[in-house]
């Protein structure tokens, strides 16, 4: 089963998206400018563990 990687919204701190994780990013989290629905506007999405 392959990992993944949850993105919360740094706004609101909703988790709004999933996606797969890469191996080769592991040493830094991943961030992100996606659409929030709960905040009605674009933010940055930070990885979360």
């Amino acid at each position: 089963m392959a990992k993944k990687v949850i993105l919360s919204c740094e706004k609101c701190g909703s988790r709004n998206y999933s996606m797969p994780a890469k191996s080769s990013n592991e040493a830094q989290r991943l961030e992100l400018k996606k659409f929030c629905t709960h905040c009605n506007e674009h933010t940055v999405h930070k990885q979360t563990l």
